[in-house]
């Protein structure tokens, strides 16, 4: 690895990390040393008695040591205020975001039931 001189690092820089660590997957890393979180929040609505999930996206300085990308899971911190819109900092990344799709998934319930008829089948029905 390359030398840290990003005084903003958690590891190799002056920046402390209080308060606040979250978990969350990168969902854009475009700017440069900065990472876009986002994290899924479930919370009970007693009135209905069910569940409501709501997502935060949160704008973390992004170290060039650390060097987060796109569906990574990282854990961020949160520190002083690093810029207008950065208040937290990647501390490092846990692993990629891992999708698992089930068969249902894929279709709708419409869909299923229109499932394309053969000819053979067509001819069957007339006779």
């Amino acid at each position: 690895m390359a030398e840290c001189n990003d005084k903003k690092c958690p590891i190799h820089g002056e920046i402390s990390v209080r308060g606040n660590v979250f978990t969350g997957v990168v969902v854009s890393a475009k700017p440069s040393k900065t990472a876009i979180v986002e994290r899924i929040i479930v919370r009970y609505v007693p009135k209905y008695e069910r569940y409501k999930k709501s997502r935060s996206r949160i704008t973390a300085h992004n170290p060039d040591c650390i060097g987060a990308k796109e569906d990574d899971v990282v854990k961020i911190g949160e520190t002083r205020k690093l810029s207008k819109t950065k208040s937290f900092v990647v501390m490092e990344v846990i692993g990629k975001k891992t999708i698992v799709k089930s068969e249902d998934d894929t279709f709708t319930k419409k869909e299923k039931k229109k499932e394309p008829v053969k000819e053979e089948e067509k001819e069957e029905k007339k006779e």
